[in-house]
């Protein structure tokens, strides 16, 4: 424990490092996978294609890609580009098929109901498709960010300086505290940005704690009244009394358009 007290301001400042590269290839990865996680849910015929290609991103090896990527686009092997770039690559992996469930999971009486209204394709993602696929698309967040955290730590192995320092140094030089020092950085950073994470839906996505709070005390019909509810302040914020209520318009046309 006296080493760690010694180089706290050492792991702070790696800590820092860290969770900056982690933080550039979470973002990028979620704002890549929405087209992607979109496509595959629009166009069934890719859907397959979509999901398989992006999820066999994560089969690559680490150090081969950090060796395949700088062969391909020109830049430095031991960069952080290239580090961030590997990971932001492994999110996508993981995040695209949870945009694709999330819009699966959205209730085709709301999606229509939204069309009734003169939504237009865009519109009607961004205000009603995309806010109730969100409880999904955190879930498939949340693991993305644990993941990418984790990670990060081998790039170390291409000179990438953060939290992985600790482990190949203290591994070289023997001392059980830089290792421990190291672990426990990697998954008090994890646990602070999950937690945030969590938040951040609660505060964005009140009605899933609606529907919680009613369902454990009022069962299946509690849950699909929170759900309508939802779909109403989606739709309508104001709490306009003519806001969607689902099956109470009339369908204009089904699937997917």
């Amino acid at each position: 424990m006296d080493w760690i007290v010694e180089n706290l301001g050492m792991i702070l400042d790696l800590s820092v490092v860290h969770l900056r590269q982690s933080l550039i290839a979470i973002v990028c990865g979620f704002a890549l996978s929405v087209p992607l996680g979109w496509a595959a849910w629009r166009y069934t015929r890719l859907r397959g294609w979509i999901i398989v290609a992006t999820g066999l991103l994560y089969t690559i090896p680490s150090l081969a890609l950090f060796m395949l990527l700088p062969a391909l686009f020109g830049y430095s092997a031991i960069s952080e580009l290239n580090l961030v770039i590997a990971l932001t690559i492994y999110a996508i992996a993981i995040l695209v098929r949870a945009v694709a469930d999330g819009l699966d999971s959205v209730d085709p009486v709301v999606r229509e109901s939204a069309t009734a209204l003169g939504y237009g394709p865009l519109r009607r993602f961004l205000t009603v498709e995309f806010p109730l696929a969100g409880p999904v698309i955190l879930a498939g967040l949340r693991v993305a960010a644990v993941s990418t955290i984790s990670l990060a730590t081998v790039g170390i192995l291409i000179g990438v300086t953060n939290l992985g320092y600790l482990f190949t140094a203290g591994l070289q030089r023997r001392l059980i505290e830089e290792v421990f020092a190291g672990v426990v950085a990697v998954l008090l950073i994890a646990l602070v940005v999950d937690l945030l994470l969590v938040l951040l839906g609660r505060a964005l996505m009140p009605w899933t704690r609606l529907g919680t709070r009613r369902g454990s005390g009022s069962g299946t019909r509690s849950g699909a009244d929170a759900g309508d509810r939802a779909a109403s302040a989606v739709i309508d914020p104001a709490g306009d009394p003519a806001a969607i209520e689902p099956g109470a318009l009339p369908v204009a046309g089904g699937g997917r358009g």
